[in-house]
């Protein structure tokens, strides 16, 4: 049994414009910005996220955190530090799932009804694309069948050719 069709959707675009509860950030363990869609959210954001971001004391690989949207359409940033590519032997599967699921209960936790993921470690972290895009369909897809909330997850990706691969990968769920 699947929880596709009315409750994940795949978009293409800037995660930045979306209106939904909470936009999830692909951060480092500062949690004070970097480059990518971390820059990116940073710079949307404005400066009163960094200050915030400060008191949180950074965050480990797998773990996520959760602040005020300030100057974005999002009430939340959940911020998450997904693991850095090195074969696949070091637990990064296990690291990745940890980011969102972690994620998603910080969004219940916080009355999050809409949640919009990236594709996280997808870039700069090298993760493989195919294999991180299945991690996340299968974790949030596990983690609605069993939760009311969120109501709505978004992956937001930045291409057309990623959005694709979302789809795909989404539709072989379904066919369980």
């Amino acid at each position: 049994m699947s929880a596709l069709g009315d409750r994940i959707s795949v978009h293409t675009g800037d995660i930045t414009k979306l209106a939904v509860d909470a936009i999830v950030n692909a951060a480092n363990s500062s949690l004070l910005g970097g480059g990518g869609v971390d820059g990116a959210i940073h710079r949307a954001a404005g400066p009163e996220l960094e200050f915030e971001c400060r008191t949180l004391n950074g965050c480990k690989t797998g773990d996520a955190k959760i602040t005020k949207g300030y100057k974005l359409p999002a009430r939340h940033i959940i911020h998450t530090v997904g693991p850095v590519w090195q074969g696949g032997g070091k637990g990064e599967a296990e690291l990745l799932a940890s980011c969102y699921r972690r994620s998603l209960e910080l969004a219940v936790a916080n009355d999050c009804r809409s949640v919009a993921f990236p594709a996280i470690s997808t870039g700069v972290y090298r993760y493989p694309k195919d294999e991180a895009t299945k991690v996340a369909a299968t974790e949030v897809n596990d983690f609605i069948e069993q939760n009311a909330l969120p109501e709505t997850v978004v992956f937001c990706c930045f291409d057309e050719a990623m959005a694709e691969l979302y789809r795909r990968i989404l539709a072989t769920l379904g066919e369980e």
